[in-house]
C-alpha cells in the first residue's frame, strides 16, 4: 500500500469527534488529528481535562484527587473563569462558568478555508435564572476548542452583551491553564522580562520582573500587565517548551501553589505542585467593558515543542513546517 493509500485508510478509520461519556456520568467530547494528538472537553465547566501529543503523553495537569462531581470545579486543565477571576469581586472565585453545564452547538459556524484540518466543538454558555441571583445580565458566551494539524491547541471565547435593558456588563476572565511539567524546580518560564506585576501574595502590591527568566522555588501566584503574545514555558528535564500565544488577553497570570498550600487543598494532591504549571492567558488589571450587543474576542493557543528554545528564538509555525519535511 501506498503512503498516500496508508494516509487515506487512517483518515477512514479516525473519528476527529466523538462524544463519550466520562467520570461519574458526565458526558465529554475527544477530539483527534490524523497524527496522534487528542483533546479531551467536559460539558461540565466547558473545560479541556486532556491534551496528549502524538505519542500518547499527557500535556496537560490534572490532579490526582480531582473531583468530577457538580457542584465542585475540576481542579485542573483548563478551567474557563467567567465573569470574574479570582475572588477580587462579589461573585465566587473565579466565576461560575467552570460549574456550569455547557451545551454543544448543533450547527456551528464553519472554520475558516486556512483551518479546515482542525478538529473542534463549539460549545454555548448562556445565562439562568440561577446565575441572574448573583450576576444580573443577559450573555451568550460561545467557547470554540480545536486541535490543529501539528497537534496545537487553540480556545477562542465569544461573549455577548444580550441585555435588554439597555445595561452594560463588565468581566475578568482566564484560561486557567494548568501545564504537565516534569519537575518544577527545573522548568523556566520566558517572555516576562521586565513586565510589571501584581504579586497576590504581597496583597497585589506592583513589581517589576526584573530575572532574564521566571524560575521556581517557593509559591508564585502573579498577575503580569500588558505581555507579549507569546510566553515559553520550558521543561528542561523533559526537553519540551509549550508556547501559549494569546490575542484579545493583555494579561498573563503565572501560578503554583507549592506545598504548604497544596497540602491545604483537599481535591490536590500533596506533591501535585511539582508537576504542574498554569500559565494563563487573562484580562484581569482592566475589566471588559461590553453594551448590549457588543461581543468581546479572546484567544489562547498552546503548542509544544519537544525542545528547549528560549521565546525570542522560538516559531512554532516554522518549527513545525521543519518537522513535517524531515519526517
Amino acid at each position: 500500500m501506498s503512503s498516500s493509500d496508508k494516509s487515506q485508510a487512517k483518515s477512514k478509520e479516525t473519528v476527529f469527534v466523538e462524544h463519550r461519556m466520562g467520570a461519574n456520568g458526565l458526558e465529554k467530547v475527544i477530539l483527534r488529528e490524523l497524527r496522534g494528538f487528542s483533546a479531551e472537553v467536559y460539558l461540565y465547566g466547558g473545560q479541556v481535562t486532556s491534551w496528549k501529543n502524538e505519542l500518547g503523553e499527557e500535556l496537560l495537569f490534572v490532579s490526582s484527587k480531582a473531583i468530577f462531581k457538580p457542584p465542585k470545579a475540576i481542579r485542573g486543565g483548563i478551567p474557563v473563569c467567567f465573569p470574574q477571576f479570582s475572588n477580587n469581586g462579589s461573585l465566587e472565585q473565579h466565576g461560575f462558568a467552570r460549574k456550569r453545564l455547557w451545551t454543544v452547538d448543533p450547527d456551528p459556524p464553519p472554520l475558516s478555508t486556512a483551518n479546515t484540518s482542525r478538529a473542534f466543538i463549539d460549545l454555548i454558555l448562556k445565562n439562568s435564572e440561577e446565575d441572574a441571583k448573583i450576576w444580573p445580565h443577559r450573555y451568550e458566551f460561545r467557547l470554540r476548542i480545536s486541535l490543529g494539524p501539528q497537534g496545537d491547541l487553540m480556545l477562542t471565547s465569544r461573549i455577548r452583551n444580550t441585555n435588554t435593558d439597555g445595561k452594560p456588563f463588565s468581566f475578568t476572565f482566564a484560561y486557567l491553564t494548568h501545564l504537565q511539567v516534569t519537575d518544577i524546580s527545573e522548568v523556566r518560564v520566558e517572555g516576562l522580562e521586565t513586565i510589571d506585576y501584581l504579586d497576590n501574595l504581597q496583597n497585589r502590591q506592583r513589581f517589576t520582573e526584573q530575572g532574564d527568566a521566571l524560575t521556581f522555588e517557593s509559591e508564585v501566584d502573579r498577575v503580569y500587565l500588558r505581555t507579549p503574545t507569546k510566553i515559553a514555558v520550558i521543561d528542561h528535564e523533559r526537553k519540551r517548551t509549550y508556547v501559549v500565544k494569546k490575542d484579545g488577553l493583555p494579561d498573563a497570570v503565572v501560578w503554583n501553589p507549592w506545598d504548604k498550600k497544596s497540602k491545604a487543598m483537599p481535591d490536590l494532591g500533596d506533591k501535585d505542585y511539582l508537576r504542574m504549571i498554569c500559565v494563563q492567558a487573562a484580562c484581569v488589571e482592566k475589566p471588559i467593558t461590553l453594551k448590549p450587543g457588543e461581543e468581546w474576542k479572546g484567544r489562547q493557543q498552546i503548542t509544544a515543542v519537544r525542545s528547549s528554545y528560549c521565546s525570542g528564538q522560538l516559531d512554532p509555525q516554522r518549527y513545525f513546517s521543519m518537522a513535517i519535511r524531515t519526517e
